[in-house]
């Protein structure tokens, strides 16, 4: 990221924010649950698959954790009631992991329960290195209780990836979500440079695609979108051994090429009154389109 990028990264904080919400509306579906399920309709009659997301991370309190979970539920319900081509995505920190981890397990146990009973699945996100031992040992318990129901995502800038991989490879069938990564994490556990972290991506996908991982491809970069593709086509794979992911309102052309060339691809839907934290974020990743809304205040270029 060149010196401008990052300073204009820098300068989203102080940028007022109903210009947030206007320019960050193409990467969420809007604030209520009627929201979401509009878009993943569309989404579904475009033969794309959506996993739906609750805004919001770290809770608390329990209170404010069952409030969040009750959402979830009603998420998994509305996916049933109308017959959505989607899945459920959740942060352990919004069901209490940063509270109890005991107490994390058993929200997502509800969780599971009703996606099982409707024969959905529900996706583990990765939160922060404090959180992914924590994170990794629900998902193994809760994937031997739940097998086809639920998996986990794994963040290819961190240097524990590969083990924690093999790990899982090693001890029963495993799905997973593969991403860069997102949070800002020291050197010392986490690739800095570009190459270094599409390099360990391409090693994860290989080493996982070749071991019988489900794998949710997760990734807008050309040089790894090609080598997913190319992957694929080698190891001679089903289009139902994996699938693409990506985010609502990102590369949307992209998108409908990899779909017209017969894969599988799944969007992030994320929806809720708590967009505001998600939308700087997304915005803070593409540098570019905060300076489209930095011109549109200074009413440069006009």
């Amino acid at each position: 990221m060149s010196f401008i990028s990052k300073l204009i990264a820098a300068s989203i904080p102080i940028i007022p924010k109903g210009v947030v919400g206007f320019f960050a509306r193409p990467y969420i579906a809007g604030e209520k649950l009627e929201d979401g399920i509009r878009v993943v309709k569309d989404l579904n009659a475009r033969g794309i698959m959506a996993t739906m997301d609750v805004l919001g991370e770290s809770v608390n309190s329990r209170e404010e954790t069952l409030v969040m979970r009750r959402q979830c539920e009603a998420v998994l319900h509305a996916i049933h009631e109308h017959k959505l081509d989607s899945n459920l995505s959740i942060k352990p920190t919004q069901m209490g992991l940063s509270i109890d981890e005991a107490f994390c397990e058993e929200n997502l146990r509800v969780l599971l329960d009703i996606a099982k009973g409707y024969g959905n699945f529900v996706r583990i996100d990765m939160e922060d290195h404090p959180y992914t031992d924590a994170t990794l040992a629900i998902y193994k318990r809760l994937r031997r209780d739940y097998p086809g129901h639920v998996g986990v995502v794994l963040q290819a800038y961190l240097r524990r990836t590969e083990t924690d991989l093999r790990d899982l490879v090693a001890d029963a069938p495993t799905n997973i979500r593969l991403c860069k990564g997102i949070y800002v994490e020291p050197e010392a556990i986490a690739f800095k440079k570009r190459n270094e972290v599409q390099d360990s991506f391409k090693q994860l996908n290989e080493y996982g695609l070749g071991n019988g991982v489900y794998i949710g491809i997760a990734t807008h970069d050309d040089v790894l979108l090609e080598h997913g593709l190319a992957l694929v086509k080698r190891l001679g794979l089903k289009r139902e051994a994996y699938e693409f992911q990506m985010l609502l309102g990102v590369r949307p052309q992209r998108r409908d090429q990899i779909v017209a060339q017969g894969h599988r691809l799944r969007v992030y839907v994320p929806f809720g009154d708590q967009w505001y934290p998600y939308s700087t974020r997304r915005l803070k990743e593409n540098p570019s389109m905060a300076l489209h809304i930095v011109k549109a205040i200074f009413g440069i270029g006009k």
